[in-house]
């Protein structure tokens, strides 16, 4: 809106630049949060919101209630501070908070049925994967449709790329799908989650501003993408949103995102990784997220191969997700976020290595 006024109406060229609005998009998400943190604190005490924690969950955690849903905050920072500095003629600004809306809508009802109606269990698994398909897809489509490249790109391998041509559309409904709910397993421990995210965002805000510009993205040899440099800014917002959340949600938390948010968040990130053709860097940035994952995966069908083979379940892990492990372990709760947080930093660094590395 700023952008629109100031720039294309009065002609301020100052704010023409991404780089600029970057700044003060992260800058306003960040003041908007701790704005409105008060606010949202005491609507969700009033409505008694509070996370619920299953009998199988660690000793520790029994001892945490606290208010959830507060991915809600995280949201509607984020999205007032795009719709203030985003350039709001640019389609790829529209996806991503309609990605943001969608998925977040889906973590809503998931968490009013667990924190209001007392059921533990949410949704079912298979209502929430449903709906996450049809948003998704719905993004696919639209890309497919509007004539949005559908080449796949390998980091470190300049000329190794293809056409994926229609298998675009279950290929992006892959990455945004299977990223909402890696952030979503990943949100176990204060703060481990959200810090993972402002690491990622970081990343992607650079390979954003580098994929929109051209005489950077020749030069570095990355796919050139017009207008996708707007998701900068959308970066840049959501680690200001992050960091105001991050604040209340540190150990000991004050408020957990709930699945409002991890859901949103991690669609987010899966959406802009395809918008700046970065899937496979989002992997490596996303590491922890992929971690998480995969150790849940590898616990559950290990368990049915050896209940099946051996008429016992067996476990690889004492518990997934993979954090939950180390707490059996006896790790302290501060320790595995603060050590997972260095993780993700050293991948953010690796996955900004690759802009050169060709």
């Amino acid at each position: 809106m700023l952008y629109l006024i100031l720039y294309k109406v009065l002609g301020i060229t100052l704010f023409k630049y991404i780089t600029f609005r970057s700044i003060y998009s992260a800058v306003t998400a960040l003041f908007i949060g701790f704005l409105l943190y008060p606010i949202f604190e005491k609507k969700l005490k009033d409505l008694q919101f509070k996370q619920t924690i299953k009998e199988y969950m660690p000793e520790g955690h029994k001892k945490k209630q606290v208010p959830t849903m507060g991915g809600l905050l995280i949201i509607t920072s984020l999205s007032l501070s795009i719709l203030l500095w985003n350039n709001l003629l640019n389609h790829f600004v529209w996806l991503v908070l309609f990605v943001v809306v969608t998925f977040g809508a889906v973590g809503f009802v998931d968490d009013y049925i667990k924190a209001k109606l007392k059921r533990p269990e949410g949704i079912s698994e298979r209502a929430k994967f449903l709906s996450q398909l049809f948003f998704a897809t719905f993004v696919a489509l639209y890309l497919y449709k509007s004539g949005f490249s559908t080449e796949l790109y390998f980091p470190v391998f300049k000329n190794l790329h293809f056409d994926l041509g229609i298998l675009f559309i279950p290929w992006a409904v892959f990455i945004i799908v299977g990223t909402s709910n890696a952030v979503n397993i990943t949100d176990g421990l204060d703060g481990l989650a959200i810090g993972s995210v402002i690491t990622t965002s970081l990343v992607f805000s650079v390979f954003s501003y580098v994929a929109g510009n051209v005489k950077l993205a020749t030069y570095l040899q990355l796919p050139y993408v017009p207008g996708v440099g707007e998701l900068t800014i959308v970066c840049a917002a959501l680690i200001g949103a992050s960091l105001s959340f991050l604040w209340f949600n540190s150990y000991p938390a004050e408020v957990f995102m709930g699945d409002v948010g991890s859901l949103s968040l991690g669609a987010l990130l899966g959406t802009v990784a395809v918008l700046t053709k970065q899937e496979f860097i989002l992997a490596i940035a996303g590491g922890i997220f992929v971690l998480e994952t995969v150790s849940v995966i590898l616990q559950r069908y290990y368990y049915k191969y050896t209940k099946k083979k051996y008429g016992e379940g067996r476990r690889i892990f004492r518990m997934a997700p993979l954090h939950h492990h180390f707490e059996k372990l006896g790790w302290e709760e501060p320790k595995i976020t603060v050590r997972f947080w260095i993780i993700s930093v050293i991948l953010a660094l690796i996955s900004l290595s690759m802009l050169k590395i060709r």
